[in-house]
């Protein structure tokens, strides 16, 4: 058997579960993965993202960041509490660095951008497969400086709170992005204070440039 065909052989017996909530999107992409990969699950939200790895673990997971209940990155760390050793690929429209540095944190093996899919997603699947990591360009090389240099851990809604701040919105704004409740948006943002240690909102902002949690 040539080399070529050795590694068409090992690439198509490769089993992806994939979580995205837009089912539209996610046939589409099951249709595009088909072409290579052996099988493609599909799965909805992070609870059954976290049921399906493990009641059957695949051979990789690509998953949504932004999903019903359970977050594509809170289910990443879920599983690596529970020692699961399955790579996980978040395949996402959220280009923020912040939000890539987090799912980095957390153990993701590969960030590629919904608007980067279709070849580059065959890509990363097959680095990780290999035992590398992939990210998207556009957004790699400033996550993973800011992955390197900041000393603190938020979630990912925290982060996006933290993104959404610093470019002066409101926390009735912010609700409404993120479809939570006011009161919600301002627990959130004074537990980020309590936990960088300010007290203002300029200065939460200073302080996460500084800590590399957003982008100057």
């Amino acid at each position: 058997m040539s080399l070529a065909n050795s590694q068409m052989s090992g690439t198509s017996s490769i089993r992806v579960l994939l979580a995205d909530d837009h089912i539209l999107v996610a046939q589409g992409l099951k249709m595009l993965l088909l072409e290579t990969f052996a099988s493609v699950c599909l799965v909805g939200t992070g609870e059954a993202l976290l049921e399906s790895v493990r009641r059957d673990p695949p051979d990789i997971v690509i998953s949504d960041i932004s999903m019903p209940g359970i977050s594509g990155i809170d289910a990443l760390r879920e599983l690596q509490r529970e020692g699961c050793t399955v790579p996980l690929l978040f395949l996402t429209v959220h280009d923020e660095p912040s939000l890539c540095t987090a799912a980095i944190r957390a153990g993701a093996r590969g960030y590629v951008l919904k608007n980067s899919a279709g070849d580059q997603l065959v890509q990363a699947i097959e680095v990780v497969m290999a035992g590398g990591s992939y990210v998207t360009s556009s957004v790699g090389a400033l996550a993973m400086e800011l992955s390197r240099n900041s000393r603190y851990m938020l979630s990912e809604k925290k982060l996006r709170i933290v993104e959404y701040v610093s470019r002066g919105m409101r926390s009735k704004q912010i609700a409404h992005r993120l479809s939570l409740s006011v009161r919600t948006v301002e627990s959130h943002k004074y537990a980020i204070m309590q936990e960088l240690g300010v007290h203002t909102t300029i200065e939460l902002v200073r302080k996460a440039e500084k800590e590399g949690l957003i982008s100057v």
